[in-house]
């Protein structure tokens, strides 16, 4: 950062992660260096954590060379090598050397702050490489495509194997619109998403992770909800922060997602989707047997239950109830992979089951969800609407690129969803009006699917426009503003990275063409 008088300094934060004893080392745990670059520039340190959603202010002690803060059931402590007084008063001071600053548990820290700065960083250094160097990307973007696959790796909570969709609560979709909602859960179709994409990179632990996540929250009926916490909390009632007013002053804030009741039929399919690899990677050391077999088929029996059957859909429509396509499709893929799997672990009888089922339910999904007069695949069995989830139609096998039918809806989409060079998720007004942003991962489905279907130039364009959207960090959030290209929505967005390394990998040249 530079002053008005062109003083510079770095300033440099991290979290530890590392292995140590057989184990990850992770912490709850900011480290933050100060580094003077040139002139005398003026700082000022301040450390404001507050509780139960920022609305109350914690008692505070300090020592000689830290400062505490009680939370409700939590210490913080921030340990440092300038003087206490500076950061417990907010006073400001010439940065004339390099100073360190670790704030985490209440822990003493008996060495030299800046050394075990060092010796922190170059450790958490060492183990990002090393797992980035794991990763099979693409020739072409790759600092982009590292970035946001290291990105989708940190919203995976260890702990359960839990992944969330954002890291924040009620950024709003387009200002003023109260369409500000709380991403902090597990959504078990965006996790699936994530998973399928570190998988496409060959990062499948993520997927073995989430697999056991799968099996915690499984009900004895196998009935899913959409979203979870990270802990397993199955109720996530939905509340208004009174005191915050917002980001940018646009409440509300809201704690807690009140989808957690809605019926959304495509998980399933997504659970399925995601885990599948498990059966077939042979550089997976715990892979799919007979019995994980077993733990998944009663997903698929859901699914078959309820493939025509309304729901939510994909979009949580709060007011309203459908039969959509996606969430059908979706039904089929979860009969369509237990046949898969079933026919690669030899099990014939299932094999021919699950087959027989998928291959019934796909013709009354094709008949249902075209519609002759709009030369569509429509966002609900008859429904004249357009919607952008249909794109995937192709990418999940449900149909090929080059299905007269696909090419027709891909065509559609474009001339009626696309703004410029962004795509809406629909058109029609919803619970809350007439959508005013684009939904990213939208856009990146309709590259996709141009791609696809052979209209390459057309899908470089669209993606270097979107590149240059990427923020100075690399990162996405959920929605674009297609006149100024402000990204809006909660971030960084798990959706929009997936959607953006899956554009990618789809364009780049390959290695073989240039090395």
């Amino acid at each position: 950062m530079t002053d008005a008088n062109g003083a510079m300094v770095e300033v440099l934060d991290f979290s530890p992660r590392y292995r140590q004893y057989g184990r990850y080392y992770h912490p709850v745990m900011l480290m933050r260096q100060l580094r003077p670059l040139c002139g005398e520039p003026r700082v000022r340190v301040r450390v404001r954590p507050l509780v139960e959603h920022g609305a109350r202010i914690p008692e505070r002690t300090w020592g000689s060379n830290h400062l505490r803060w009680l939370l409700d059931q939590y210490v913080l402590r921030l340990t440092t090598d300038i003087p206490v007084d500076f950061v417990r008063d907010e006073m400001s001071f010439v940065l004339d050397r390099e100073i360190s600053l670790v704030f985490g548990p209440d822990e003493t820290v008996s060495e030299n702050v800046g050394r075990l700065l060092r010796d922190h960083l170059e450790q958490t250094r060492q183990y990002w490489h090393h797992w980035v160097r794991n990763l099979s990307v693409p020739f072409d973007w790759q600092d982009q495509i590292i970035r946001a696959a290291i990105t989708l790796k940190l919203c995976q909570y260890e702990g359960s194997g839990a992944i969330v969709a954002a890291l924040t609560t009620s950024i709003p979709e387009c200002p003023g619109s109260v369409r500000n909602w709380d991403y902090r859960y597990c959504w078990l179709r965006d996790a699936a998403f994530v998973v399928r994409t570190l998988n496409r990179l060959g990062a499948t632990r993520s997927m073995e992770e989430y697999l056991r996540f799968i099996t915690n929250v499984a009900t004895h009926d196998h009935d899913l909800q959409p979203l979870y916490g990270i802990h397993y909390e199955r109720e996530l009632h939905e509340r208004v922060g009174e005191h915050l007013s917002g980001y940018r002053g646009m409440g509300p804030v809201r704690i807690g997602n009140a989808a957690w009741i809605q019926r959304q039929h495509d998980i399933y399919g997504s659970v399925l989707l995601a885990t599948s690899q498990l059966f077939f990677d042979r550089r997976i050391i715990k892979a799919g047997t007979e019995a994980t077999f077993r733990r998944l088929v009663p997903l698929g029996e859901t699914a078959l239950a309820r493939y025509n059957q309304p729901d939510a859909g994909i979009w949580e429509y709060r007011g309203r109830a459908e039969v959509h396509t996606y969430s059908a499709v979706m039904c089929w893929v979860a009969c369509d992979r237990l046949a898969r799997i079933a026919g690669h672990l030899g099990m014939t009888e299932a094999h021919h089951r699950w087959r027989s089922e998928a291959d019934r339910m796909h013709l009354e999904i094709l008949r249902a969800a075209w519609n002759p007069a709009r030369n569509a695949f429509t966002g609900a069995f008859g429904s004249d609407m357009l919607d952008a989830s249909v794109l995937l139609l192709n990418d999940v096998g449900f149909v090929r690129a080059d299905d007269p039918r696909y090419v027709a809806t891909v065509e559609a989409i474009g001339r009626e969803l696309a703004d410029g060079d962004y795509v809406f998720r629909y058109r029609a007004p919803d619970d809350f009006g007439h959508p005013e942003t684009a939904f990213t991962i939208c856009t990146y489905w309709y590259i996709d699917a141009l791609a696809a279907i052979g209209r390459r130039e057309e899908a470089e364009r669209i993606f270097h426009t979107m590149l240059s959207r990427l923020n100075p960090l690399g990162l996405l959030s959920e929605d674009m503003d297609p006149r100024s290209g402000e990204q809006w929505g909660n971030y960084p967005q798990t959706y929009s990275l997936v959607g953006f390394i899956q554009a990618a990998m789809r364009l780049s040249r390959r290695w073989e063409e240039v090395t």
